[in-house]
């Protein structure tokens, strides 16, 4: 019952779309690279960021390449290539610093510490040549002093004429399952749009929801039709950045064998004040835990998603968003571990979210949201630990978000948000057997994020 429950829950926004009244459409941001290259400011393609309005979705959708012409050009001949690439490079950088307080401090820890700075990105994200365009991110990450790849999205798009409406085709390259994504609803660039990085968090997720993000490589194809009907179908393969390769698998929890599959499906609709977009997604993974042989873990989700964007009052827009993610594995390879890491038998992960954002223009946002996951229990899979453990092997984790972010300038935001447990690891009270609640790991955190 509860499964239909939250289900309808994250379904949320396919109920409420015919309840809005409003007036125009949206405006948007963007990475201050394409700002550059298109022309264009920031509001072109996003709400805020990394929030896509139609504009901004079509960019992407066509491989990043929309641009003014400030380019160097040279026509294709028998024996010559052609050559159209931007005139300068399409560099950015983003700096963030923060603040984080805990409900209660870690044990052994300070708590309200400064991040000066939390991370430092440089983005490559821009037209390579005519059809590639890159969304391409490497990370400095304070915690482990060094830079790393992050999000990484390269695109081949091409457009033709198919049944006398517009088709929309191309090759993707990518190293997080639904990065390529056009919407917010799916996990890549879903909220929350900020998080500490070392707050604690609830231990059990699907795999889709972000175990598998930036330790994978993969690619495959996409394509959309008169505007509405959208398809991507890709392929993965284990990618540990940061280890000498051959891979020997060594330490990592999911080591996929051959290629693991990802789909996407998805159907939008718009007028001049309201986008709608209802889809799903999902991913089968065989993997051999901590080695490259040996018996295998099968995992198996399957997702559905909508979000609502609806413009209000000229200039606000208000969004609502849903995922529901439905998990079934068969961890044979971590039952066969010694000593097991999981009871034999099949086991089932879900996860619901939802949120509601009211824009006011782009400079102020102001966003509330709920999640839920529960699934089989299992002590072995979810093991006691203070902190990170759960005293009964229960999945369940149930929290709320609530944020504020603030734009003085298009480049420049000043962001609060407060996350809340009810349940965390299978428990309210004492939930890791060593004394500490859910509420310990309510979070006030603050960050200034910089993009230039």
């Amino acid at each position: 019952m509860k499964k239909w429950t939250v289900f309808l829950l994250a379904s949320l926004p396919v109920m409420v779309v015919v309840g809005f009244a409003a007036m125009n459409p949206p405006s948007v941001q963007a990475v201050p690279s394409y700002a550059r290259q298109t022309g264009l400011a920031c509001s072109g393609c996003h709400y805020t960021p990394p929030e896509l309005n139609p504009a901004g979705r079509r960019f992407k959708l066509l491989g990043y390449v929309d641009k003014q012409d400030k380019s160097i050009k040279a026509e294709a001949g028998k024996q010559h290539a052609p050559l159209d690439i931007l005139e300068s490079l399409p560099l950015s950088v983003m700096f963030e610093t923060s603040y984080t307080s805990l409900g209660s401090p870690v044990p052994g820890t300070q708590n309200g510490n400064v991040e000066f700075p939390q991370d430092v990105s440089l983005y490559l994200s821009g037209a390579w040549t005519k059809d590639i365009g890159s969304f391409l991110q490497v990370t400095y990450d304070t915690q482990n002093d060094h830079f790393s790849i992050d999000n990484t999205d390269i695109r081949y798009a091409k457009t033709k004429n198919l049944g006398g409406k517009e088709f929309n085709y191309g090759l993707d390259l990518n190293n997080n399952p639904s990065v390529e994504d056009l919407w917010n609803a799916t996990p890549a660039w879903g909220f929350p749009w900020i998080q500490s990085d070392f707050a604690p968090l609830p231990t059990a997720e699907p795999i889709l929801n972000g175990p598998l993000a930036q330790d994978v490589g993969g690619g495959g194809a996409y394509a959309m039709w008169d505007n509405h009907l959208y398809g991507a179908v890709l392929v993965y393969g284990s990618d540990h950045v940061g280890i000498p390769q051959p891979n020997p698998g060594t330490g990592f929890t999911y080591n996929i064998h051959g290629a693991a599959p990802y789909w996407r499906f998805a159907w939008q609709q718009g007028t001049p004040t309201t986008q709608f977009e209802i889809g799903t997604y999902g991913m089968h993974v065989e993997s051999t835990p901590q080695g490259v042989v040996g018996p295998e873990d099968e995992y198996t989700d399957w997702a559905l998603d909508s979000q609502v964007d609806r413009t209000l009052f000229k200039r606000d827009v208000l969004s609502l968003r849903g995922t529901f993610i439905d998990q079934t594995s068969w961890l044979t390879g971590s039952v066969a571990a010694v000593p097991p890491a999981a009871t034999a038998g099949s086991h089932h992960l879900y996860t619901a979210t939802a949120n509601v954002e009211y824009h006011f223009g782009n400079r102020i946002s102001l966003t509330g949201a709920f999640f839920d996951t529960w699934g089989t229990a299992d002590p072995l899979l979810y093991p006691q630990a203070p902190v990170t453990g759960s005293a009964n092997g229960n999945p369940g984790s149930t929290g709320y978000f609530a944020n504020a972010s603030f734009w003085p300038w298009q480049n420049i935001q000043l962001a609060f948000q407060y996350s809340g447990y009810t349940r965390f690891n299978g428990g309210g009270t004492n939930y890791d057997a060593a004394g500490r609640d859910a509420s310990g790991n309510n979070t006030t955190y603050l960050l200034i994020r910089f993009l230039f």
